[in-house]
C-alpha cells in the first residue's frame, strides 16, 4: 500500500484546483516516497533534466489518497510502479484532466512501463515526454469509484495478494508475493463465481482480466490485448484447483495461449459484472480494490501516454 510522505525538495508542491492551460510547459511529478524503491537522487536527477528543457517543475508526494492534479500542469511525470501510476491515471480519468503522461519505472513490478516502452535515464526520459514524439491513447477500467490500467483478477492469486505484507514487499520485491502464494497451498481458495459480459453467463472459479498486454512481469494471458484496444480480454478458469493453476501458470511461463487450455473460457467485452457467495478479493494492477461482486466497465474516453523509444533510436 502506497505511503504518505514528504519530498525533501526546493520545489512547491501542486496546487488542487484547476487554472487555465498555460503556454510554458509545466512538469507535475509525482511519486511515493514510501516505496521501497524510493530515490531522491533520481527525483532531482529529472528535474533538472526537465529545467534544462525550459520546463518549470512540481513535485507531488500525495499518492496515498487521490492525487490532486494541477490544472496548469501541461505533462505528468509517473514515478514508481503500477500501483503509483494507477493512483495517478485513476485521478486523471477520474477529473477528465487531459495533460500527456509518462511513466518513469521504478517500482517491484512495471507492466504499463514495458507496454509504454521504458526511457530509464531521466535525460532522455524528459526529451521524449515533452517532445513531439508518439503518445497513444489508454482505456481505463472503472471498478466502482476505482480504476485499473493494465490487469485485473480474482481467485488464488488476488486471494494471495490480499495475504501480501507491505513490509516483505518493500524488503524482498517481487518475490513477497511468492511467499504470499505459498501461505495458500494448506487452504486453496475454490470460490464460485457468476460472470456476466454482453449477456452471456459464464461460471468459473477464477478470472482474469487483461486491459493490457502484460500480467506479473514480462508474461502475457492475453497475447492480444493491448493498452490502446478499447476492449476487455477475460479468461475464466471453469475449475481453479491447484493443478489447473499449476497448469495456467505453465502455460504463461512457456508462452503459451491460456485459451487453448482445458477448461478455460476466453472472450473479450466492454463490461462485466462478477458475483460469488464468497468473500473473494479483486486484485488490479497488484493491489487489492474491492471484493466480489463488482461491475468493470471500459472507459469512453481514453487518457494520453507517451510512448517512450529505448535510447539511441
Amino acid at each position: 500500500m502506497l505511503q504518505p510522505a514528504q519530498v525533501p525538495s526546493r520545489h512547491p508542491r501542486a496546487p488542487a484546483h484547476d487554472v487555465a492551460m498555460p503556454d510554458t510547459r509545466i512538469v507535475q511529478i509525482f511519486c511515493n516516497p514510501g516505496s521501497g524503491s524510493y530515490s531522491p537522487r533520481r527525483i532531482e536527477a529529472l528535474v533538472q533534466a526537465f529545467e534544462a528543457l525550459g520546463a518549470d517543475v512540481r513535485i507531488s508526494d500525495d499518492v496515498s489518497t487521490a492525487p490532486q492534479i494541477a490544472g496548469d500542469a501541461t505533462h505528468i511525470c509517473i514515478v514508481g510502479g503500477d500501483g503509483t501510476v494507477r493512483h495517478v491515471a485513476s485521478a486523471v480519468a477520474r477529473g477528465g484532466h487531459m495533460q500527456l503522461l509518462g511513466i518513469h519505472p521504478s517500482g517491484t513490478v512495471n507492466l504499463l512501463a514495458r507496454e509504454a516502452g521504458q526511457a530509464r535515464t531521466p535525460q532522455h526520459f524528459a526529451t521524449q515526454l515533452l517532445s513531439e514524439g508518439a503518445e497513444y491513447p489508454h482505456y481505463p477500467v472503472a471498478v466502482g469509484e476505482e480504476y485499473f490500467l493494465a490487469c485485473a483478477s480474482a481467485g488464488p492469486d488476488s486471494a494471495a495478494i490480499a495475504r501480501l505484507s507491505d513490509r516483505l514487499k518493500r524488503w524482498i520485491g517481487r518475490y513477497a508475493y511468492l511467499a504470499a502464494f505459498l501461505g495458500l497451498l494448506w487452504r486453496w481458495p475454490r470460490p464460485r463465481i457468476v460472470i456476466e459480459a454482453d449477456g452471456v453467463t459464464h461460471h468459473c472459479e477464477a478470472f482474469y482480466v487483461a486491459k493490457g498486454r502484460y500480467f506479473a512481469g514480462q508474461w502475457s494471458f492475453a497475447p492480444r490485448a493491448r493498452v490502446d484496444d478499447p476492449l476487455l480480454h477475460i479468461v475464466a478458469l471453469q475449475t481453479a484447483r491447484r493443478r489447473d493453476f499449476l497448469w495456467f501458470a505453465w502455460s504463461l511461463l512457456r508462452g503459451w495461449d491460456p485459451a487453448a487450455l482445458p477448461r478455460v473460457t476466453a472472450f473479450t467485452c466492454k463490461t462485466l459484472t462478477a458475483a460469488s457467495d464468497d468473500a473473494v478479493p479483486v486484485q488490479a494492477d497488484g493491489d487489492i480494490i474491492a471484493t466480489l461482486p463488482v461491475k468493470l466497465i471500459l472507459c469512453e474516453t481514453p487518457i494520453r501516454f507517451r510512448k517512450m523509444m529505448p535510447e539511441g533510436l
